[in-house]
């Protein structure tokens, strides 16, 4: 019989432990700037699924990506048809509907310089509204993400339909939830899907109870790495919906209780509120269960009766809340929040005016309910150098009063109207512009009077 020679056994050898090698070599790791999925410049808040490394997916309502980048356009890869929000350099959310593939989020080029985006996909009911996985981001030649300040909270909250955001006009994007988190200036996520329980019913009812221990809403899908992040306060509001599926009194008590232990087990320090909820359904099953978990030593954990929060305008149908409705609940719930972490609304950073500075605002009223109206308002600085740390003034129309804001915070006394910046939007470049935007209890328009750090700006109604 004919022998191989050694050599080429060797070398066929050492070609095959080659490939091998290189097949089962960890993926590396992606250069920070490149705008892929696993670019550290990119910040994913909530639940995201990086099974594959390359595709990663969110299975919750609420949750969103967020990055600087420099240069003048960005565009989103994304593998099939999503609707999706998107804001850049903090400005109101555009809705973008049955998108794919390489989606320009710039039509108009920016001007040169550092920028922020951040990126929600639409869910209906908490399943999202097409395909959401995100590909990565395409930039500029030679532009780069940068990484864009973190907030230093997080806020999780727990539900169904109501802390979806069901039937608001912006689903997520304007649930009590969202609207919190970004009146705080925190991080936040809404693990919840609509109709879902508290207890896993026998007729398919999900029970958020578990799934708060999961990375999605299906049933025996894999456990939450909850490593990934820590909840500084957990929002839960369930129990609207186990009624209808047959969950007795006790089994709900029983079940909350271990909620509020799971919770506490994987979040040490959090604080957990536990919201009666609007319909007062297992209230009182929901005050027990607090008590009993305070009562093992458990001095973290509270009931939070909610009596009066919905206004009477405050509801599409006999249980969702409509957009009045979910800004009611943010006002009512961010303070309680604040003392219950400590969470503060005030920017650590001192505002202070650029050399020469000169500003423009645009203030617009972009949803209006008759008895009240939502306000959008951009400010460009439109001098020769950085803004670091801003506050606007304004004169209000009337007797009009501010009763929510997002991205700034906001405070008035009698016409005069204030809003300085949070965390992650104090800086405005040259040239550059940023946004925030609030509800009012009227649609009077007329607003005077703006200021930037105390210096006049030009008003665009």
């Amino acid at each position: 019989m004919r022998r191989r020679p050694t050599a080429f056994i060797i070398v066929a050898t050492a070609l095959l432990l080659g490939l091998a090698g290189w097949l089962l070599a960890p993926a590396a790791q992606a250069a920070a700037g490149d705008g892929s999925p696993s670019d550290p410049n990119i910040a994913f808040h909530g639940r995201w699924d990086f099974a594959d490394p390359a595709a990663p997916v969110p299975h919750f309502a609420g949750a969103y990506l967020v990055t600087g980048f420099t240069g003048t356009r960005v565009a989103l890869r994304q593998r099939s048809a999503i609707d999706l929000y998107y804001s850049i350099d903090g400005g109101a959310d555009v809705y973008l509907q049955n998108v794919s593939g390489t989606v320009n989020l710039t039509p108009t080029a920016l001007r040169a310089g550092n920028h922020t985006l951040r990126v929600s996909y639409r869910v209906v009911a908490g399943s999202y509204h097409g395909d959401a996985v995100f590909r990565g981001l395409t930039l500029d030649s030679g532009a780069t993400t940068i990484a864009a300040p973190r907030p230093a909270k997080l806020i999780e909250f727990i539900g169904d339909s109501i802390t979806v955001g069901t039937t608001s006009s912006k689903n997520a994007l304007t649930a009590y939830g969202w609207l919190t988190g970004e009146r705080l200036g925190a991080a936040h996520t809404q693990i919840a899907e609509g109709g879902a329980c508290l207890v896993s019913a026998a007729d398919g009812c999900t029970g958020m109870a578990d799934r708060f221990l999961r990375n999605n809403t299906a049933a025996g899908s894999p456990l939450w790495d909850f490593t990934r992040y820590q909840a500084d306060a957990v929002v839960i509001n369930l129990g609207t919906n186990d009624v209808g599926h047959g969950v007795s009194s006790t089994t709900f008590q029983s079940v909350y209780t271990q909620l509020l232990r799971d919770i506490r087990g994987k979040y040490p320090r959090a604080a957990i509120l536990a919201l009666q909820t609007f319909t007062k359904r297992y209230a009182a099953q929901t005050q027990a269960a607090v008590q009993a978990v305070t009562a093992a030593g458990d001095r973290n954990t509270y009931f939070v009766a909610t009596d009066g929060w919905l206004p009477a305008d405050g509801l599409s149908d006999s249980v969702h809340p409509n957009d009045v409705g979910h800004a009611a609940i943010a006002t009512r719930l961010t303070p309680i929040i604040t003392e219950k972490t400590g969470t503060t609304t005030t920017p650590s950073a001192t505002p202070s005016a650029p050399g020469g500075s000169a500003c423009a605002v645009t203030y617009t009223r972009t949803s209006d309910w008759g008895t009240g109206a939502q306000f959008d308002v951009t400010i460009r600085n439109t001098s020769a150098a950085a803004v670091d740390g801003w506050t606007l003034t304004w004169t209000l129309p009337g007797t009009q009063r501010i009763g929510q804001s997002w991205n700034a915070t906001t405070s008035q006394s009698g016409a005069g109207a204030e809003a300085v910046n949070v965390a992650w939007n104090a800086q405005i470049p040259a040239a550059g512009s940023t946004a925030f935007g609030f509800i009012a209890d009227s649609n009077l328009t007329g607003a005077a009077g703006f200021a930037l750090n105390g210096t006049a700006c030009t008003a665009a109604a």
